[in-house]
């Protein structure tokens, strides 16, 4: 990853350094005492002291040993990465997803919950204290292990404050998450926007781990997109920078949730798939799909149109391409405004996986202004489905491993 390692004020000093070496050993570990004393520039006997509080916390164990530079070989160190865990939970339209994760982003746990339709504040946040209630009283989890609790929410996020500002999907204003997690379990919880977390979670354990300008892009019931600018999240002046599902694509498309028309989400996101397809079924068109569904349109949803694309069905595949061109064109401006050196696409529909990536690439291609911006890489999420719970963990990670610019 290309963090810069450099050497904290006199009155911060401490704590940064500590931070530094911390990173360094998650990020290029095993590595040896010399070895972090030669790349930050610190005294030997600076990181010798803060190795050793290091290890007196558990956070980092000496394992193997390296090989001898012309004296004995030196003992390496290494993150004591089962020796704590950070809980994630990413709020859906439909669904809370809970992951618990170990330092090294590696899934321990998982489970979720359906959420109750037109849910109130206390609705949601019941949802998430049983989902967080179960892993932590799970017999698989050592409960003072954890060192804290990350959230994803849909829509409009105050990190801040951790306030949901406004969740679109429940119509619901101001929920006080950060406030009412930290009363009932008593230890940190951070709260950001879904797409962000999940950008958050390829940054630092997935496909985005070599790019410090990037972009990931959640396409589910909505779409979102987290914005990463020299390996930090950006927000914008009212944390609405990434709203790219309202992005206007078509100004005769359908209405969209906010009230305007032909927003990116109206023509890309799940739902959209779904009525889309109903609507030409209906029509006439032949597809597989009355048979999965027994003629039943209402059961049309994404994953039907996904099972029947693998299935070689002309309408289906054809129906993602689609979906795939329209999202091609939000990402083109995103490449046009950002530039930036990737866009990871994840959330439910990137399920569709080759039939969704073949129209983006094909719209990109087309549009694209300069051959650089055609050649901006594209590629689906590495975390899948737990992408946005793992990076709400990250949001936690953050704390005690530190980014120094």
């Amino acid at each position: 990853m290309s963090t810069k390692y450099k050497r904290g004020s006199f009155q911060l000093m401490k704590s940064m350094n500590r931070s530094i070496i911390l990173n360094m050993i998650r990020e290029e570990g095993p590595i040896s005492r010399a070895d972090i004393a030669k790349q930050t520039r610190l005294t030997p006997p600076t990181v010798s002291n803060i190795v050793k509080e290091l290890i007196s916390t558990q956070f980092v164990i000496e394992t193997t040993q390296g090989v001898s530079k012309g004296g004995r070989k030196p003992t390496l160190l290494a993150i004591n990465a089962d020796q704590f865990y950070t809980l994630g939970v990413d709020v859906g339209t439909l669904q809370m997803k809970f992951v618990v994760t170990n330092l090294y982003g590696q899934l321990k746990d998982h489970t979720s919950l359906d959420i109750a339709p037109f849910p109130s504040h206390e609705d949601i946040l019941n949802t998430m204290k049983k989902g967080i209630h179960q892993l932590l009283n799970s017999e698989k989890n050592e409960k003072e292990k954890f060192l804290g609790i990350g959230v994803g929410m849909h829509g409009i996020v105050d990190p801040g404050e951790g306030v949901s500002l406004f969740a679109p999907a429940f119509q619901l204003h101001n929920i006080p998450i950060k406030q009412v997690l930290e009363e009932e379990f008593d230890m940190i919880v951070k709260v950001e926007n879904d797409a962000r977390t999940m950008t958050l979670g390829e940054y630092w354990f997935g496909h985005g781990n070599d790019a410090d300008n990037m972009v990931g892009v959640n396409v589910g019931n909505g779409i979102g997109a987290g914005m990463m600018v020299k390996g930090r999240l950006f927000h914008g002046e009212n944390n609405l920078a990434g709203e790219i599902g309202h992005i206007t694509i078509d100004l005769s498309g359908p209405r969209c949730t906010c009230g305007n028309y032909g927003c990116l989400q109206t023509l890309a996101a799940g739902p959209a798939i779904a009525e889309r397809a109903k609507k030409d079924l209906k029509a006439g068109r032949a597809s597989i799909i009355r048979d999965l569904v027994e003629g039943d349109f209402e059961k049309v949803d994404g994953k039907i149109v996904y099972e029947a694309a693998m299935q070689n069905d002309e309408f289906s595949i054809e129906l993602l391409n689609q979906t795939g061109r329209y999202l091609g064109i939000g990402l083109t401006n995103l490449i046009h405004t950002m530039n930036p050196k990737r866009i990871i696409v994840g959330g439910g529909v990137s399920k569709a996986g080759r039939f969704l990536m073949d129209g983006i690439e094909e719209t990109i291609q087309s549009r694209g202004l300069t051959e650089k911006a055609k050649e901006t890489s594209i590629v689906l999420s590495k975390l899948g489905e737990h992408g946005s719970a793992i990076g709400a963990c990250v949001l936690v990670l953050e704390e005690f491993f530190v980014r120094q610019e």
